[in-house]
């Protein structure tokens, strides 16, 4: 994926007008399906597509770097926009019709295909369309197959509808997710980068932990978490929070590979920080139909449990090496840097309560918006104020404004928008907030492209997938070789979602292996949620995965480094963390699947003892550099507490205790023969 090359990395003011006008069209479109449903689901997820289509191709070459040849570029586009039209005006004939394509049907979805999967392409690189290529083969020749691969044959008519006039091909469900939740809450994101929440989020990081030994390290690891929570996108996160943390890291003694892996790893975990996360939660809980509350609740325990070991494995790199943090006088004072800002965070507290309360994500997503939009218009004309008093005023009339919302519909919350939006066209600066919202739109277009475009791809394996069974049978094949081991069962998942990971975006990634090998773990009794979680947490490890680790070459040129070197230096600092979905699939009271707090505090410290340890192991060093036989007996201790066998954590404990208690009395004898 790679926006560098192309308009849309620019800033939005040095766009082309026709860019920045399909751009805003595009949110403009999203907000208004998303407060009104003018339209029907199919009708939305082919407009959605449409957009898409025609963003990519007026931005994306289809060679090299420079800019698309125009002409080319706009018939592509349209050409993908006239198939959402086709959609829209014969919605009712294509129901009637549906298994009975007439020519112009055939003529729609075979271009419809054929543009998506050349979109993908220029978005993503070639991986993700040849591994969907070979699904849509298999479509249309499997019954070839020997053996259990075989399926009984379709058609290219049977194949085309399943694809471009259905629910379970390219406008399937990933495809409804992006249109609906995944591109408000990016809207959501986009205004609050562009208010600057990502100031806020970094001063108060450094102002916390820049002066702590390995500070800037550690400013990268909690910015990078609490960018998460607005968010969730990773490898967005590395090129945002990137641009500062990396050199920083640098200029105070850090490899360059080790300050992009830092960076890299920190960011690809805000996929799984609640309680925005990743796009990838959204379509997790519409495939397996709980609420998103559910979701983000499985995920909170180890996504702290994930930016515990990355913040732990810093500090002890940064023991090790000797790095120090920054003068204490140069770092921001963190509650200064909440006083100056606290208002961006209310449409965050808000968007919180509404999600947690058992609101669904559309509605959270348009409130949360909506809310976000009128803080951002709202201090540009009361912050020039000095009186408190009107300030105060200001704010809780509109919070009553508000309020009306709830009882009179969306249409008041426009009206109040449209009220502050006049009112800053007359004050001063107000124009200019007015230019930052118009950027806050464009910017949620340009980062739904790769989100959506690989949405509407992948829908060819779940359609092909929906359509022969053969998910059934790669299920089968892992439950015979894990009927007996479980363990082994997850470690082949694992690896297939790391492998896959080389070369495609954690969304596909998910996507497959959730449609492979989830209904084979939950077969063999893992629970539903977490058999999904364990997929998407390795999905999001696999953008870490030398030799194409994209996280990694996104923090390349930011570092001046090799993105394969700094994919190693990632994997090194995770590696901590790879025990917390194994841990959950044998406690699944880690992901709050349960009713026993207890369970939960039980296996959380255990959790965390595992991760402790075998930081160390994995960094050499804890007090002082570990033998090699530390190492190993460390490496035995954290195994022993992954495992559920009846007498492995007792094992486990006494491992531990061993290991500490031995460490710290040689070290202790190593600080005295030396002083």
């Amino acid at each position: 994926m790679s926006e560098q090359n192309n308009g849309l990395a620019a800033s939005p003011s040095d766009w082309p007008k026709a860019l920045f006008a399909v751009a805003l069209l595009f949110s403009i479109f999203q907000i208004v399906t998303a407060a009104f449903h003018p339209v029907s689901t199919q009708v939305l997820r082919a407009v959605h597509v449409g957009f898409l289509l025609l963003l990519v191709f007026i931005s994306f070459p289809a060679l090299g770097k420079g800019r698309p040849w125009q002409p080319l570029a706009w018939l592509l586009g349209l050409a993908g926009m006239a198939t959402a039209i086709y959609q829209w005006y014969f919605e009712a004939d294509l129901i009637q019709r549906s298994g009975d394509l007439t020519t112009g049907d055939m003529i729609v979805g075979l271009t419809l295909i054929v543009l998506v999967f050349e979109a993908a392409r220029r978005v993503m690189g070639i991986a993700l369309p040849i591994i969907c290529a070979c699904f849509l083969v298999y479509g249309l020749f499997g019954q070839y197959l020997p053996g259990d691969l075989m399926h009984r044959g379709y058609g290219l008519d049977q194949i085309v509808n399943q694809l471009s006039f259905g629910t379970e091909g390219l406008y399937g469900t990933p495809t409804y997710v992006s249109a609906t939740y995944i591109f408000l809450f990016i809207l959501f994101g986009a205004f609050l980068e562009q208010a600057g929440m990502i100031k806020l989020f970094t001063d108060f990081a450094m102002g916390l932990f820049g002066h702590k030994v390995g500070g800037p390290a550690k400013v990268s690891v909690v910015s990078s978490a609490l960018m998460g929570t607005i968010t969730g996108s990773g490898v967005a996160n590395v090129v945002t929070t990137g641009q500062f943390t990396i050199p920083l890291m640098k200029r105070f003694g850090y490899r360059p590979a080790f300050a992009g892996g830092v960076e890299a790893t920190s960011s690809m975990g805000s996929q799984i920080m609640p309680p925005i996360m990743g796009a990838v939660a959204f379509i997790m809980a519409e495939t397996i139909n709980v609420p998103f509350f559910e979701v983000a609740k499985a995920a909170l325990i180890p996504a702290l449990l994930y930016f515990g070991s990355v913040f732990w494995m810093v500090h002890l790199e940064a023991k090790r090496a000797n790095l120090r943090g920054l003068p204490k006088d140069e770092c921001p004072n963190p509650w200064k840097a909440v006083r100056e800002r606290w208002f961006l965070l209310i449409p965050l507290f808000i968007l919180i309560y509404l999600l947690f309360s058992g609101r669904t994500p559309l509605f959270s997503g348009t409130v949360g918006l909506a809310l976000t939009a009128m803080v951002i218009l709202g201090s540009a004309i009361i912050l020039r104020v000095s009186s408190k008093a009107m300030r105060f005023a200001f704010w809780i009339a509109l919070g009553v404004l508000c309020a009306g919302f709830f009882q009179l519909g969306i249409g008041v919350v426009f009206g109040v928008i449209a009220a502050l939006v006049a009112i800053c066209w007359f004050v001063k600066g107000g124009r200019e907030t007015l230019t930052l919202c118009l950027h806050a739109l464009v910017e949620g277009a340009r980062h739904a492209v790769p989100v959506g475009i690989a949405c509407a791809l992948v829908g060819v394996i779940i359609g092909v997938v929906s359509l022969t069974g053969v998910a059934s049978t790669f299920a089968g094949y892992i439950l015979a070789i894990g009927q007996d081991n479980l363990f082994l069962s997850l470690v082949l998942t694992m690896l297939t979602c790391l492998v896959l990971g080389m070369g495609i975006p954690t969304i596909p990634n998910y996507i497959i292996t959730s449609s492979i090998a989830a209904p084979a773990l939950l077969e063999l009794g893992v629970p539903l949620i977490v058999s999904h979680m364990f997929v998407f947490y390795f999905g999001i490890m696999a953008d870490l995965t030398p030799p194409v680790a994209l996280a990694c070459f996104a923090a390349a040129p930011i570092a001046k480094e090799r993105g394969l070197k700094i994919s190693f230096w990632a994997v090194r600092i995770a590696v901590a963390g790879f025990v917390v979905p194994y841990m959950a699939v044998y406690s699944p009271a880690l992901m709050l699947q349960g009713d026993s707090l207890l369970a939960t505090v039980y296996v959380g410290l255990k959790a965390l003892l595992a991760i402790g340890i075998w930081g160390a192991v994995f960094t050499g060093f804890l007090q002082a550099k570990l033998s090699w036989w530390e190492r190993i007996l460390g490496f035995a201790a954290g195994a022993s507490l992954i495992l559920a066998t009846p007498i492995s954590d007792e094992i486990g404990f006494a491992l531990s205790a061993i290991f500490i208690a031995q460490h710290f009395w040689r070290a202790r004898r190593a600080v005295v023969a030396t002083a």
